[in-house]
């Protein structure tokens, strides 16, 4: 009768975890339980590894936290460096800015979910929140821009209309599910066709 195979030892285990992949697990968790409810327990459990192979990645649960929301806001602040988002008359280049980040909110739906429940009780989320304030304001600046140029409705405040634009926007993470895109459900293109065709059918002159 042959051997049995041993089981993987932990440390084999440790050895195939990467920062990505720990910060997946962190992200995952954070979500479903709060960051204030995880504990580096919660976190360890879910991971499959010990604390202390998590402390060799980072400090603690919100170094990830930050990694996380920086990632998030990386992928919206890029897109205000896009050529379409800085050229052309204003209300393409907020469109072009909506559309794109309806698409990045998608593509990293659980990293912008993170960004969006974050509620200032640490020095993290503090400056995520201020992050997003000043992309709300690109943004109202843009649509601003749109106002003078003749092409946005003088009757809607620039900022009331990034409020909107953006609390349409933002209820995507709470029913968005990537996993059913196809024939039944909304591909990612049809989502952002329709949140740019509905926001600026009310915009536009």
């Amino acid at each position: 009768m042959p051997a049995a195979t041993p089981s993987t030892p932990p440390a084999a285990r440790r050895d195939t975890y990467t920062p990505e992949s720990l910060l997946a697990v962190a992200v995952r968790v954070f979500n479903e339980r709060g960051y204030d409810g995880t504990s580096m327990e919660h976190l360890s459990k879910a991971a499959g590894i010990s604390k202390s192979s998590i402390y060799h990645h980072v400090r603690g649960k919100e170094e990830l936290l930050r990694r996380a929301i920086s990632r998030a806001l990386d992928g919206l602040f890029a897109i205000l460096d896009e050529p379409a988002a800085n050229r052309g008359r204003a209300i393409e280049r907020v469109e072009h800015v909506t559309r794109r980040t309806t698409e990045v909110l998608m593509a990293e739906l659980p990293y912008v979910t993170l960004l969006l429940r974050v509620r200032g009780n640490t020095s993290t989320e503090r400056w995520a929140i201020q992050r997003r304030r000043d992309f709300d304001q690109r943004v109202a600046e843009l649509l601003n821009d749109a106002a003078a140029e003749g092409d946005l409705r003088p009757d809607v405040d620039a900022r009331l209309a990034t409020r909107l634009l953006f609390g349409m926007i933002n209820s995507i993470v709470e029913w968005y599910r990537p996993e059913r895109a196809g024939t039944a459900h909304a591909t990612s293109d049809e989502v952002a066709d329709a949140v740019v065709a509905t926001a600026f059918a009310g915009l536009r002159t």
